[in-house]
């Protein structure tokens, strides 16, 4: 393309297409629309999602948030009130960790939240079309010719952008159509996860309570709120990741906790799955690849990288990722200067995450030897002097310092 061309496209705003509503999808049609561009945003389901699980919101999410307009629609959920309980299946409750004592200092709510959130905050005009998928992706030195399926009314169209962006999750449509199939970037971790809220509290816990029942390669996690019901967290290992999807998920579940009595908590928690409109269920992997973007086709949020949920920055790294992608587009004419300028400064905080997810496994679904040392954790959490400094140690460590910073202004 001529020198001359490319000044006459600068002179227009440019179109970009970005598939997926999600966190880190909203986000990106926000910062795009800051930066100058016209985002069109295309979803597969036919309205936006409303549900989710817990999340939590560190320092780096935060501030992503705060530029694009976001933060204004959120609040922190924190139950600081409530008691963390280490259970058994049998009835006994010790005083336990709660996510108030891990590393950074995370605002705690629903991923529903946050997409509800970056829904507000998006500009009225941005064009969204519900039903629509993407089957073909083309592109060439001036643009991506893009062709769409509305799934609702059967019609397809073939459209050009100048940008494609894929923010639609792990198993990411774009990804297998721009850079190639799902196993060339999928890392399977060998874990299941379901995730679910609770209509009240859970059993003989209150509302405000949380609480973890711990067994070698298997746990159920409670999250507390200060303003709404709980979430619940199950997770186990398996040899098998494409067995769990064989059954429903509340009989593979019920299977991997094994055949011994459930007891009351861990009962009333799986019969709350089995009733759940809204589960997440499914196995725990994240996405590796060398390069985020190809051409004028770029990945964002689990589409990318998935951190997993067991890192607790999948929303924080998609809305940092989203607000860094529209500056440097907005700061760059040259597409390829600024998805390279992007992902060169995303890319050690993404390696982190990555890392943590797999470190922070043995925090989610420990084993025995874990499992000890957590409660021994727990023990010295519950001394006066020895919490204090515990606590300085978490929030001032390089976990706590990465997940905190703003990766835009590093």
């Amino acid at each position: 393309m001529s020198k001359n061309e490319e000044l006459r496209k600068s002179d227009r705003q440019r179109r970009a297409l970005v598939v997926g509503l999600g966190i880190s999808g909203a986000a990106a049609a926000i910062s795009l629309k800051r930066a100058g561009w016209n985002p069109v945003v295309i979803e597969k389901a036919s309205e936006r999602r409303s549900g989710g699980y817990f999340i939590a919101l560190f320092g780096a999410g935060k501030a992503a948030a705060d530029r694009l307009g976001v933060l204004d629609f959120l609040h922190d959920r924190t139950a600081f009130k409530g008691v963390n309980y280490d259970m058994d299946r049998f009835g006994e409750w010790r005083p336990g960790l709660g996510f108030r004592d891990i590393p950074g200092e995370p605002w705690l709510m629903l991923r529903g939240d946050v997409e509800k959130a970056t829904f507000k905050a998006m500009p009225e005009d941005v064009e969204i079309r519900y039903s629509t998928v993407p089957t073909k992706i083309e592109q060439d030195a001036g643009g991506v010719d893009v062709t769409l399926a509305d799934t609702a009314g059967g019609g397809v169209t073939t459209e050009r952008f100048d940008l494609v962006v894929g923010a639609d999750g792990l198993r990411s449509s774009v990804r297998k159509l721009a850079f190639g199939p799902h196993e060339r970037y999928l890392h399977r971790l060998n874990y299941m996860l379901a995730a679910f809220q609770l209509d009240e509290g859970l059993g003989d816990l209150s509302p405000r309570d949380g609480a973890t029942l711990l067994e070698p390669g298997r746990s159920l996690w409670v999250f507390p709120f200060s303003d709404h019901a709980p979430t619940v967290l199950l997770g186990y290992q398996t040899d098998d990741v494409d067995a769990e999807f064989t059954e429903p998920p509340a009989v593979r579940a019920r299977k991997a906790f094994g055949p011994r009595p459930t007891g009351d908590m861990l009962g009333a928690a799986l019969e709350a799955m089995e009733a759940s409109d809204e589960l997440l269920f499914d196995s725990v992997e994240q996405v590796h690849m060398d390069r985020w973007h190809k051409g004028r086709v770029v990945l964002v949020g689990d589409s990318a990288w998935c951190v997993t949920l067991y890192a607790g920055m999948g929303a924080s790294a998609g809305l940092a990722g989203a607000d860094l992608l529209g500056t440097m587009l907005g700061r760059h004419d040259d597409i390829g200067l600024a998805l390279a300028e992007w992902q060169e400064q995303l890319r050690p905080f993404v390696d982190y995450y990555q890392k943590l997810g797999l470190d922070q496994t043995a925090v989610f679904v420990p084993n025995s030897k874990q499992i000890k040392l957590r409660r021994m954790f727990a023990r010295g959490m519950a001394m006066p002097i020895a919490s204090q400094v515990l606590r300085f140690i978490n929030t001032h460590n390089k976990s706590g310092r990465m997940k905190d910073a703003d990766i835009a202004r590093a």
